[in-house]
């Protein structure tokens, strides 16, 4: 019995392939998601990148969860020059106690990744009473986030390097900018390189 198609010409689970798609960019395990078998996931998402509905669609949900969402690449990349420029001292006042949260500007804020209070007691028995509270605060991790900027830049490079046309250097785009033709191109080269681990691992 032929699967019924929704209104953008795919059947239940194409539908599902696309929204599972968006999870993680991984077509392989998204086609598992949606229900096709685990045994030929790679080959069944090779062919559904290659269609054009599907492309279209999955182009389409793209869109959508950025304007949804609001985060683009540039949002990403604002956090994390944010996060790789962080006063720490403005979380603390001049004698040195921390200031109250609200206290502490906003771009501060949000570079905090945990808060952990803890009440100190001296004393014993009746004899215990509450001397204060000691707070820690820890924050997101800036060498990652100049890292991160850095490879963005183009200042760290792997072992393998890789250029452009000519030898200069490649373009890169967001995922949520690519085409369909370049996700399905996304997929062939992924293809490409687990057959060629797995023949080494084989080996």
């Amino acid at each position: 019995m032929k699967s019924k198609e929704n209104a953008g010409g795919l059947t239940p689970k194409q539908a599902a392939f696309c929204r599972e798609y968006l999870v993680d960019l991984n077509a392989a395990k998204a086609a598992v998601r949606a229900g096709y078998s685990k045994r030929s996931a790679k080959q069944t998402a090779h062919a559904m990148t290659e269609k054009s509905e599907i492309q279209a669609e999955l182009l389409r949900l793209m869109s959508a969860r950025e304007v949804r969402t609001e985060v683009t690449a540039d949002t990403v990349l604002r956090e994390l020059v944010l996060l790789a420029k962080v006063d720490l001292s403005q979380a603390f006042n001049k004698d040195g106690s921390l200031k109250p949260i609200h206290e502490i500007p906003e771009d501060v804020r949000r570079a905090i990744a945990s808060v952990e209070s803890f009440e100190e007691f001296e004393g014993r028995g009746d004899e215990r009473k509450s001397i204060g509270f000691t707070r820690k605060l820890r924050f997101w991790d800036k060498t990652k986030a100049l890292e991160l900027l850095g490879r963005h830049l183009g200042m760290f490079r792997d072992r393998v390097e890789h250029s452009g046309p000519n030898g200069g250097p490649i373009t890169t785009t967001p995922a949520t900018s690519l085409t369909p033709e370049q996700i399905a191109q996304v997929e062939r080269i992924r293809g490409r390189r687990e057959a060629i681990q797995q023949r080494g691992k084989s080996g």
